[in-house]
């Protein structure tokens, strides 16, 4: 049963004044208390462990959300039903990381000064990471779970997903020696993702022997993709890359394929997984290709043992799970691994674990190596409303 903020094993029940948490509101505070450096110590001494999920619950990114908190409350089920983290069980909370920026921060802040936060997870867009990696430096750790552009070194913050190296690069050299593929396309939404994963991206497509004939940042929340098409059907690519996110990515691929341009035109998708898939419909998906570390068609022990607990937990007709809303899951999975390792909970030593350690989630075994996660690496094509493997990396 749910207690408040904590998860336990067995039925869950999602009351959301418990689980999903605003910034109180406080009238004319632009800036809350003073940090406490004795808080920490206070955190590290109680038996419970507060961890404080961002996840996005609006805007174009805030359809992986649903997803999300399953995979973490699935996560955090398991966990406590063995003892918790060294000893200490799980206290779940969660945050909204949608909206503006600064809307984020603030709600982060309350997060660490009154909530008490030990810990910080994050499944959102690296524009909000760069804000609140901030806040967090030398307070408390930081998990980011989904896919961004790689190179995150700040102190104490911990990004397992898949980086544009080890995802878009051997994508890229298959679809140039397997499909002919020479004319590229580069499309994204207009934030640091796309940005630093295109300035990547380049790179493979010349070493693949490609060249790029055109290239776009759309403003997030942009719906209307008439003149972007246009634009593309002019350079003539191969293949379309597309960056956009979440409902950014449904209405274009929805529009790309009612335009036609879906039977003549590869697109390769770093960010398309079961839940945007679903969105964008079985009728628009010809031609359509995704590189990520997790799919849930994947036939492995450790997804089919995921799959089947998530079934159980939410039910058959559960939001589909995909990269982004299972990186959850993984993110819990690494941190217990890392304060295993680490004998601590405490900031230094617990990233100092993490940046090399081998931790085990619905992706199998994933390997952190000096800070970047290595993984295996699926390419897959959709097939309708499903994925179907066509290579592993």
């Amino acid at each position: 049963m749910l207690s408040t903020g904590s998860v336990t094993a067995g039925r869950v029940s999602l009351p959301p004044s418990l689980l999903f948490r605003s910034p109180p509101q406080r009238s004319g505070l632009t800036s809350l208390a003073p940090f406490d450096p004795d808080s920490i110590a206070r955190r590290g001494s109680r038996s419970k462990l507060r961890i404080g999920n961002f996840i996005t619950f609006s805007g174009s990114p805030g359809i992986w959300g649903p997803a999300a908190t399953n995979s973490a409350l699935l996560a955090v089920s398991e966990i406590n039903r063995r003892g918790g983290i060294l000893g200490r069980e799980i206290e779940l909370s969660f945050y909204d990381s949608g909206g503006p920026v600064e809307e984020v921060v603030a709600r982060a802040r309350d997060a660490l000064d009154f909530d008490e936060i030990d810990v910080v997870m994050g499944s959102h867009i690296s524009a909000v990471r760069l804000a609140l990696r901030r806040l967090t430096r030398g307070r408390i750790p930081y998990v980011y779970t989904p896919v961004y552009e790689g190179g995150e070194r700040t102190p104490g913050v911990m990004a397992i997903g898949e980086t544009p190296h080890s995802q878009t690069r051997p994508a890229i050299h298959w679809l140039a020696e397997n499909k002919g593929a020479k004319r590229w396309y580069l499309i994204g939404s207009d934030y640091v993702w796309p940005w630093q994963s295109h300035r990547s991206t380049k790179t493979y497509i010349t070493e693949a022997g490609g060249h790029v004939v055109g290239e776009e940042f759309v403003p997030v929340g942009n719906d209307d993709h008439e003149a972007h098409l246009a634009r593309i059907r002019a350079a003539k690519p191969d293949v379309v890359l597309i960056s956009l996110i979440g409902t950014d990515c449904i209405t274009f691929n929805r529009a790309f394929g009612e335009s036609g341009l879906a039977a003549t035109t590869l697109r390769l998708a770093g960010a398309v997984d079961e839940t945007v898939l679903l969105g964008i419909g079985a009728d628009n998906t010809e031609n359509l290709y995704s590189a990520s570390g997790y799919f849930s068609c994947i036939g492995s022990n450790a997804n089919d043992a995921f799959m089947s607990r998530y079934t159980a937990m939410f039910g058959t007709d559960a939001p589909p799970v995909g990269s982004v809303g299972q990186s959850n899951y993984e993110g819990l999975r690494f941190l217990k691994a890392a304060a295993e390792r680490a004998g601590s909970l405490s900031l230094h030593p617990l990233a100092a674990a993490g940046r090399n350690i081998v931790y085990s989630g619905a992706r199998g075994d994933v390997a952190i190596r000096h800070g970047r996660a290595a993984m295996v690496m699926h390419l897959a094509a959709a097939d309708g409303l499903d994925f179907r493997i066509i290579r592993t990396f």
